[in-house]
């Protein structure tokens, strides 16, 4: 036999309920109904039929590039060319074209798994260097108390409109002149990379940082938590989605540079990424330019299983400040 509460002794333990809900951490539980709403409201027929057609005018030209990827170089250049799409009234493929573009072969450069490499010297400590950098200094801003704060953040935030084609030079003459940095080395790339990176990275992490419920910060200095253990077991913990979106922009942004790469790596193979060796490997005459779809493909494959690896933590970076309260 149940016995049911009296209907005070109920209302006394809602009340008391709704009182340690509103004191305990939101959890994915609490937040499911949130998203139910936000999928509502972005999700109808009109958003649905305008994400279609933005896919597929995306796609088409990569499925393209796809296509030609795997076309004798007769289909592609010469009297015999035609276009990718008569592929499918002609079956005729080769992965030729990858060999070739993997092994280098006719040229005298080196192949492009030396640039591939390259590029992965270059990304990874920059991606690493921003998040590490640009967490800390987000996180004073948003919640240290130092004179001055706010016109230092406006001050890092306004330096993402300087062009970065005019700090080149500037930055390269101090490079060589004044810090004595050896041309063609690692060190060059990862210095400018990151200093490019830092002003976005700051502003993004700031604005997710800032979000964060102040009574947790308070509750950890009333129990002698310091700056650093807050950062460490407060602040990063809470910030993975805001710092893996942040990951994939830099990780993005840094492997296609083609720019900052001829200005900083020397042009040399064992320092060059390899968007240096895609826009060599046509050769000074475009006489193998079949050989540039297969190149693209063998470049992207990183930055997919980037993308891919870190994609549930980016919805959730994108959709943080819609989830919170």
């Amino acid at each position: 036999m149940t016995v049911m509460p009296a209907p005070d002794e109920a209302a006394n333990t809602s009340r008391t309920q709704t009182r340690k809900d509103k004191g305990r951490p939101a959890t994915p539980e609490d937040s499911a109904p949130i998203m139910r709403r936000v999928k509502t409201k972005l999700t109808s027929r009109w958003a649905t039929a305008a994400a279609v057609i933005i896919a597929t005018i995306w796609t088409v030209p990569t499925f393209g590039l796809l296509v030609s990827s795997i076309r004798p170089a007769a289909k592609q250049v010469g009297p015999r060319s035609d276009g990718w799409w008569n592929f499918f009234a002609d079956w005729d493929f080769t992965f030729k074209n990858y060999v070739d573009v993997t092994a280098a072969a006719g040229s005298q450069s080196a192949n492009l798994s030396q640039y591939f490499v390259n590029s992965l010297a270059i990304v990874i400590p920059v991606t690493v260097f921003v998040l590490v950098l640009a967490s800390m200094a987000a996180y004073m801003f948003a919640w240290g108390n130092f004179k001055g704060r706010e016109w230092a953040f406006i001050i890092v935030f306004a330096l993402q409109i300087i062009p970065l084609q005019m700090a080149l030079i500037p930055l390269l003459t101090l490079f060589t002149q004044v810090l004595q940095i050896p041309p063609g080395s690692y060190t060059q790339l990862w210095i400018a990379h990151t200093m490019f990176g830092l002003p976005l990275g700051i502003f993004l992490l700031h604005n997710f940082i800032s979000e964060i419920p102040g009574e947790v910060i308070e509750a950890a200095k009333v129990d002698g938590a310091g700056h650093t253990t807050i950062f460490w077991r407060i602040i990063l913990p809470l910030s993975v989605p805001a710092l893996a979106s942040l990951a994939i922009f830099q990780f993005l942004w840094v492997w296609n540079d083609l720019l900052v790469a001829l200005v900083f790596s020397g042009g040399t193979a064992d320092v060059a990424p390899i968007t240096q060796r895609l826009a060599e490997i046509s050769g000074t005459r475009g006489n193998r330019d079949y050989l540039n779809p297969a190149a693209a493909f063998v470049s992207i494959i990183v930055p997919l299983a980037v993308f891919f690896g870190l994609q549930r933590y980016f919805v959730r970076g994108l959709l943080a400040g819609g989830l919170k309260g």
